[in-house]
């Protein structure tokens, strides 16, 4: 956030440091100019007010993970303000306000050994936004719909990969519980260590019910930080919960307030993507696929930005079939090869054309799912590989006819089968013309000529 050391997962521990982010006696801030600009337009995604002069507290406090015994954060003048997030639940959609936007440097992390702790500095500096939330969250379904929901904008925008995995999503998790009709919240406890989704429900859910117990047997509830153990499924105290005034926040002397003029704020509002829920309807709308189809490929935006190029120009009727295909057969590819879309060797315009070859007849649906593939993995045009190859499907009712013909011929067993009431044969013969073809005759056309042919028999 304020010097030029790597930001890279991996690497070896107190590697990509300098004495800007390790706390060095004289060692000065330069604010990272990207890191605002993602923030405010974090808060224009999320619909907050976007302050025009912000300023930089220091934040004290003295844990090992923060070597100048300070941080560097907002406290009282937020790059964001207001804004939210609606979220869907049983009972419709429910508005989740934000209260603001901080940007601030993170902490250094701490492992934890048999009998000792280390501190790897090279996560410590590294620029992080803290989206502070309302109390409106009224379970823990509705907190990780929230939490999906911002996941989803955030990626949307290019502000992060949110990847729980490598550390660049955190949360950290508030709950407090009242009597039904109490409007006074309660004692709030504050939850760490969350590194997935799965963790934050279960971690909500316990502490919930120790709440409750506490309650019911007359045990106060303190203002504390616990952590979630996951092997034992539950959480444990950590330390007395701070308040601002524990923290002696002073405005930042080496920095100056970050001051933002109106045509700053409108260029870097130009650039914002679509939002997904807009995005979700419009493609409902302009390509008529289902909801399903549309809120499945909105959740990643090279998804909808692949489909969206591939479908540019067709019809609802071949957009339909496209989203179909890409819905089932070019997913599952990417699944099997563990690549994401924007990795394969397919263009969407060679997706289009393949598809386009389809939906007038010129393949059949066999010859499509045997070149998908091998676009997939090694690119090309449909329609010069299926040139090149003879690969066009057979669709003159003559020719097909001549194909059932010598079927029937040369397999006089299926034919009494099919006399004997055993209607699957048709199929048998369908096969066969498709062999005879070499999977060029349209399966639909045969079928009506075998049916036709069998039943005059």
């Amino acid at each position: 956030m304020f010097c030029s050391c790597l930001l890279k997962t991996g690497c070896e521990p107190n590697t990509n440091v300098c004495p800007v982010c390790l706390g060095y006696p004289g060692a000065l801030p330069v604010m990272n100019k990207e890191a605002v600009k993602l923030t405010v337009m974090s808060g224009m995604m999320l619909g907050c007010e976007i302050n025009p002069h912000a300023t930089f507290d220091r934040k004290n406090y003295f844990y090992p993970d923060m070597a100048k015994d300070y941080q560097i954060s907002e406290n009282g003048s937020p790059l964001c303000i207001g804004g939210g997030v609606t979220i869907q639940t049983p009972n419709g959609p429910k508005f989740i306000r934000i209260n603001h936007i901080h940007l601030e440097e993170d902490a250094a992390k701490i492992n934890h050994y048999a009998v000792s702790s280390g501190v790897d500095f090279n996560r410590g500096g590294t620029p992080l936004m803290e989206i502070v939330s309302e109390p409106d969250m009224a379970s823990a379904d509705e907190a990780i719909a929230y939490l999906t929901a911002l996941k989803e904008m955030l990626v949307y925008a290019g502000v992060s990969d949110c990847n729980l995995e490598e550390g660049n999503m955190r949360s950290d998790v508030n709950i407090s519980i009242r009597p039904v009709g109490e409007t006074r919240l309660g004692t709030k406890v504050e939850i760490k260590n969350m590194n997935s989704f799965k963790g934050i429900h279960a971690a909500l859910e316990y502490e919930a019910r120790r709440q409750r117990e506490c309650m019911a047997h007359s045990i106060p509830i303190v203002q504390e930080t616990r952590r979630w153990d996951v092997e034992a499924m539950e959480t444990a105290s950590m330390r007395s919960k701070e308040n601002a005034h524990d923290y002696r926040y002073f405005p930042e002397p080496d920095l100056v307030p970050v001051e933002l003029s109106r045509e700053q704020i409108e260029e870097w509002r130009k650039m914002l993507p679509e939002q997904p829920e807009k995005r979700r309807a419009r493609m409902i709308a302009e390509y008529g696929i289902a909801e399903y189809d549309a809120e499945v490929l909105s959740q990643h935006k090279a998804n909808a930005d692949y489909f969206e190029a591939a479908a540019k120009g067709l019809d609802k009727k071949t957009a339909k079939t496209l989203c179909n295909l890409y819905m089932s057969d070019v997913m599952a590819l990417m699944n099997a090869s563990g690549k994401a879309i924007g990795e394969c060797a397919m263009v969407p315009a060679a997706l289009a054309s393949l598809v386009k070859l389809s939906v007038s007849g010129t393949i059949n649906g066999p010859t499509l799912k045997e070149l998908l593939p091998e676009l997939f993995e090694k690119g090309g045009d449909p329609e010069a590989i299926v040139k090149e190859r003879g690969l066009g499907a057979v669709s003159d009712t003559s020719a097909l006819e001549a194909f059932v013909d010598q079927a029937i011929a040369a397999n006089p067993g299926p034919v009494q089968d099919f006399k004997n009431g055993k209607k699957a044969a048709a199929g048998f013969f369908v096969g066969q013309v498709m062999k005879l073809s070499k999977g060029k005759a349209d399966p639909k056309i045969v079928g009506g000529i075998v049916a036709r042919k069998l039943a005059a028999l």
